[in-house]
């Protein structure tokens, strides 16, 4: 059985303890690296700088921004990459609408507004069970603060240059795992439908109660999802 390295690229805003449960579940059997996607603001530059960090192959999770991140590295080296997990994110590149309201943000960093920046955002981040929550609540303000407002003016940059993956679907050989909270707002279902479908070895999974940040509002049931898949000796089976 396979104990390739796995390395998590957290979303927008977000650390490392996006992942605590799931890190916590994966490390004793294999190497966890979580990824910086903080120090440039092009999705090529952050693609290579995670490349050059990352053992000669490895599996890859990423979440939101962390998945349009995974894209980017598997155009540049796929045969390094062993087995793909999507979590709450899009093969498609952003809407204006989307690209809209991430200029109007980064505008509002730049006046110094940074600190408006996770409560603007909650209601469309998290499922109502976690938003009324306020562990959960916390945890995401406390990600963004850590992150602060020069890294997430370059993480929002980044993203606005990203172009759409939906082409490159076919193309990605090995077995991938498409993860979605059904209350997810931001990238819902659908959308991770869409993805598992252009596929050619894909598992969809929707968790029930969970929104956008599926891996700290439900993260016993991504801990399972991951490991499991991680842990298989063959391709992924589509549901």
């Amino acid at each position: 059985m396979s104990r390739d390295p796995v390395v998590l690229v957290p979303g927008l805003n977000c650390t490392g303890a996006l992942f605590a449960a799931q890190t916590a579940r994966l490390a004793p059997s294999r190497q966890v690296l979580v990824a910086d996607h903080t120090r440039d603001d092009t999705l090529a530059g952050l693609a290579e700088s995670v490349l050059s960090a990352a053992p000669e192959r490895f599996a890859l999770a990423g979440l939101s921004m962390g998945g349009y991140l995974a894209f980017e590295i598997l155009r540049r080296a796929p045969e390094r990459v062993t087995r793909l997990m999507l979590l709450d994110t899009s093969a498609r590149a952003d809407t204006e609408e989307a690209t809209e309201r991430r200029r109007r943000l980064i505008a509002l960093t730049r006046k110094g507004g940074f600190a408006e920046i996770p409560g603007l955002q909650m209601p469309t981040l998290l499922g109502q069970r976690a938003l009324a929550d306020p562990d959960t609540v916390a945890l995401v303000r406390a990600m963004a603060m850590e992150i602060g407002p020069d890294a997430f003016i370059r993480q929002q940059s980044a993203i606005l240059g990203r172009p759409d993956s939906r082409p490159d679907l076919a193309g990605i050989a090995c077995p991938v795992l498409v993860v979605a909270g059904a209350e997810d707002q931001i990238t819902p279902p659908d959308i991770a439908r869409e993805m598992a479908d252009g596929l050619p070895d894909a598992r969809l999974e929707i968790v029930g109660g969970a929104g956008h940040l599926s891996t700290i509002e439900a993260p016993e049931r991504l801990a399972d999802l991951l490991e499991a898949f991680l842990d298989e000796g063959s391709g992924a089976t589509r549901r």
